[in-house]
């Protein structure tokens, strides 16, 4: 939970803080950028300066409270400075290494090993490099290329003189505030301010000198030093941050891309060889055309037979009839799930262009919303086309809910968040303008694209040429068996996509909840096919073996199949909470419910893909078989040869005449040319 810089006793300028000019992604991603009394000017190095003493509160003792400063070291708290828009790596320094973050900014304090209490960073090196340009216009210049922070944890004894304690000038910016009595070698005013040393590991710790205690009056200082760096310039400079210096190798995400591609080929194998080779076949025996190596014997080979085999067969007239529960809702959720897919495909392009990026702050935070409005387009047009493919009959009633469904909910519960926020102070309770904005932003921009998009999805044809539920009673769904229940189907489906994504969903989650920098959106594009591709494999395989055991009820179990992925997503969110170290009550409301959220807008999208690719394989398969769409026939052809077809197999079971012209060799299709032959049928 983000709290506010100057909500702790820190020394603050001399005028008071002032905050700096924001974007809305800023205030909801809860930053808070205000300026400090630190003062640095350009190459020129500073040793011990005094910044203000300050009182943290009472010392830490055994069943009783703690002070704020305390409580902030034990929960792990960090300062994040900016200087020239480059935020603070973080340099630490102990007796066996030196590392260097370069996320998160660097640590308020630390805890001692040996009695568990809190001590408070009161001094900083501030190390800046700079690289120089030559430009003939302006001289010699100079531009800002990587800033770290060394924190250090030095008691200075001192006296401060009865007249500021008086005054109350001990929280107020000074050049000198105090009188140092154990000064360290960069402390010492007996040496010349040019000749000192500037501040290092072994002077904090050399004679048995101790900690500063987060607790009591405190004198803060700090150092700035300049160094020279040729290497880096000014346009890659946020190199060493994206990559956090190396941290995270490419060759992570390549073995990642890999693994995901050996899903998807041997889901294609399996698909292949268990779907596609069997269908050829038995498309071919209902086809017109018979395959070359089957030749059609009579005319009951071209009926479904009963024995389960070819399940597919006895559900064609069933297969595209509406859900039978809740077709509105149902529309709502694939018109949500397309508007999810495209808002989060264009932001990840934005990211591989370059124009999303930590750089830019807030702009993650302000594309996202915008984006997710403008696109209200795409949920309206995709609601209303299945809404009209449903026979629904209040289609504007629908698209308005379909405009407000999904942001009320959304909404709602994140102003049960900001409560949350807002009773701790928290710099991620946006202030209550930016509330409104979201609601402009919904009220007026996604609304009437939404109205918009509706109008133009139902001026065009159904997706597909429905059986309306009053022309007779759907067939009975078979007993299934295990592999094809619902519960196995959605538990299966689940597993591939999330194995195809796992790694990168690894730092998305680290990004998102400890502040990393996720700069790879290559390789989250390419992520994102894969996720796509591998959902729909799935959910049309499911898809079909359903098919097959004459369950034709698959419009809910194909949605849910696509979006079976997210149970295992909330399922590893549990797991990730652990690494969080979260001891509050409201830590955990917070996080899962923005992972709940979360999981909910991923389910709707990929719901929305396996809805598509389940329709899209359905339409293939029947319509390469011949047969009814529904109950409308492809041509008028077929309808006469499935009409003598019937007196075929009637004339057969009562021994008629046509069952002589069956024995004799007689097809229907030779009658029906000897018909068409006579000019007084006509």
């Amino acid at each position: 939970m983000p709290l506010d810089y100057y909500s702790f006793n820190f020394c603050q300028p001399s005028d008071g803080p002032r905050m700096d000019n924001m974007n809305l992604g800023e205030f909801l991603s809860g930053n808070r950028i205000q300026n400090t009394p630190y003062v640095i000017q350009m190459k020129k190095d500073l040793y011990c300066e005094q910044v203000c003493v300050t009182n943290l509160g009472l010392r830490e003792q055994p069943f009783l409270n703690s002070n704020r400063f305390v409580k902030a070291i034990h929960a792990n708290y960090h300062h994040n400075w900016i200087v020239d828009n480059l935020p603070a790596a973080s340099k630490i320094e102990t007796d066996q290494l030196i590392t260097t973050h370069f996320w998160q900014g660097f640590p308020v304090g630390f805890i001692a090993d040996d009695n568990k209490k809190a001590y408070i960073h009161n001094h900083v090196n501030i190390e800046l490099f700079y690289h120089p340009i030559k430009d003939a216009s302006i001289g010699p210049a100079y531009r800002v290329v990587k800033f770290i922070v060394e924190p250090f944890s030095v008691k200075h004894g001192f006296d401060v003189s009865q007249e500021l304690e008086e005054d109350g000038y001990l929280d107020t910016y000074l050049p000198r505030v105090a009188n140092i009595k154990n000064p360290i070698a960069s402390c010492n005013p007996n040496t010349p301010y040019t000749q000192r040393p500037h501040t290092n590991y072994d002077m904090v710790v050399e004679g048995g000198r101790e900690a500063q205690p987060a607790s009591g009056k405190v004198l803060f200082t700090y150092d700035v030093i300049w160094t020279e760096d040729y290497n880096t310039e000014w346009s890659n400079r946020w190199d060493v941050y994206l990559s956090m210096n190396g941290a995270v190798p490419e060759k992570v995400h390549t073995v990642s891309i890999f693994n995901s591609l050996v899903f998807i080929c041997a889901l294609v194998a399996v698909f292949v060889c268990c779907v596609v080779k069997k269908l050829k076949a038995e498309i071919a025996r209902y086809s017109d055309q018979p395959s070359q190596d089957e030749e059609v014997q009579n005319t009951s080979s071209l009926l479904p037979s009963s024995t389960g085999q070819d399940g597919w067969i006895r559900v064609y007239k069933d297969v595209f009839r509406p859900p039978t529960s809740q077709p509105r809702l149902f529309a709502l959720a694939c018109g949500t799930g397309a508007q999810i897919l495209v808002t989060l495909l264009l932001i990840i392009i934005l990211g591989w262009l370059g124009y999303v990026n930590p750089a830019r702050r807030g702009s993650l935070y302000t594309a996202a919303p915008m984006f997710f409005c403008l696109m209200g387009i795409v949920n309206g047009y995709v609601t209303a086309r299945f809404y009209k493919t449903f026979f629904g009959q209040s289609c504007v009633q629908t698209i308005r809910f379909a405009a407000i469904w999904f942001p009320a909910i959304n909404m709602a519960v994140f102003l049960f968040l900001q409560l949350i926020f807002w009773s701790h102070s928290s710099t991620a309770a946006v202030p209550f303008a930016t509330l409104m904005v979201l609601f402009i932003l919904v009220l007026c921009i996604q609304t009437p694209l939404v109205l918009l998009g509706g109008y133009f999805g139902y001026r065009k044809d159904p997706m597909v040429c429905m059986a309306s539920s009053s022309d007779c009673l759907p067939s009975p769904v078979p007993p299934q068996p295990w592999y094809v229940a619902a519960p196995t189907t959605l538990i299966v489906c689940g597993i591939f996509p999330f194995g195809a994504c796992f790694v990168e969903t690894y730092y998305i989650m680290a990004s998102f909840w400890l502040e990393y920098y996720y700069y790879e959106f290559f390789f989250l594009l390419v992520v994102f096919f894969l996720l796509i591709v591998t959902t729909a494999q799935t959910t049309v395989l499911a898809s079909y073996l359903q098919l097959r055991n004459g369950n034709h009820e698959w419009w809910w179990r194909a949605f849910g199949n696509g979006g079976g992925m997210v149970g295992w997503l909330f399922a590893y969110s549990c797991v990730y909470n652990q690494q969080l170290n979260a001891h509050y009550l409201s830590t955990h409301i917070i996080y899962f419910l923005t992972m709940a959220m979360v999981c909910f807008g991923l389910f709707c999208m990929l719901g929305f893909v396996g809805v598509m690719a389940s329709l899209w394989f359905h339409k293939m398969v029947f319509s390469a078989a011949r047969i009814k769409l529904g109950y409308e026939l492809l041509s008028e052809e077929d309808r006469i040869d499935e009409l003598q077809m019937q007196d075929v197999t009637d004339s057969n079971e009562n021994g008629g005449p046509a069952a002589e012209a069956a024995e004799t060799g007689e097809t229907v299709k030779e009658g029906k040319t000897r018909e068409e032959g006579n000019p007084t049928d006509e």
